[in-house]
């Protein structure tokens, strides 16, 4: 196990599934002491506080919904409280919708925006003033490959993680040069976000991979690890796509 995220403090926001419980697992064998964020589902949240333990880590659940700036002050203030100040913030809650032009309103893509950019934005404002304060500090945005290359059934969220990656870019860029700011663009991923994808979609990607898979949450966790890391000391402002290779940049 590597020392360096011994007893230091994770906030990973929409914590309970997906990616976001494999990053808080991910975590915890590394020693880190993890918040782990939800909005609604409390029993999913203590399954991943399970699963944390069981790998001997340490840590607690907070509720909050991530737009809500008062709500996201309470839980930063209780997460100091209980667990003690925040020197990592993984930004991964968020919401994701199919829908054709015709079908798609003004509601509609207010929504996915404001739960998806706001959602990253109110966070990162909250923890890092005293990340800037201790001299010491890192953030992981999870965007999406739809941010970097057309959708067009999904022009609101591919939009919203457009924008998140500009905005990791540009906090990376205010915040350094103590604390990092990354982002990862995850390709298609087996989490309950594409429960409803038929098949054949699937098989059409999978086959487009260089890997010939779809990812899994612990691919992408793994990534972040690395990015707040002192291994990825180097690396800030950046997007690390992990896809299976179905995207290549520049």
């Amino acid at each position: 196990m590597s020392t360096e995220f011994n007893s230091r403090v994770t906030l990973v926001t929409g914590g309970s599934r997906g990616i976001g419980r494999a990053t808080c697992i991910a975590l915890a064998r590394q020693g880190a002491r993890v918040a782990i964020n939800y909005v609604s589902d409390k029993a999913a949240a203590l399954d991943t506080l399970t699963r944390v333990r069981q790998v001997g880590g340490d840590g607690a659940i907070f509720q909050a919904s991530v737009e809500q700036e008062p709500a996201v002050r309470r839980m930063i203030e209780t997460i100091t409280t209980e667990l003690g100040l925040i020197d990592f913030l993984v930004t991964n809650a968020g919401i994701a919708v199919q829908e054709h032009h015709s079908e798609l309103n003004l509601e509609s893509f207010r929504r996915m925006m404001t739960t998806n950019v706001e959602g990253t934005f109110i966070p990162i404002m909250a923890v890092k003033d005293g990340m800037i304060e201790r001299g010491s500090g890192g953030i992981v945005c999870v965007a999406s490959v739809a941010g970097l290359r057309p959708r067009p059934l999904n022009i609101a969220y591919s939009t919203s993680k457009a924008a998140v990656v500009a905005m990791a870019r540009n906090f990376a860029a205010a915040l350094g040069p103590k604390v990092r700011v990354n982002c990862v663009a995850p390709g298609l991923i087996e989490t309950d976000m594409i429960a409803g994808m038929d098949h054949d979609s699937r098989d059409v990607m999978r086959q487009e991979a260089f890997v010939k898979r779809l990812g899994r949450p612990e691919d992408i966790a793994e990534a972040i690890v690395f990015l707040l890391s002192d291994k990825a000391s180097f690396v800030s402002g950046q997007t690390f796509v992990a896809d299976g290779g179905r995207i290549t940049l520049p």
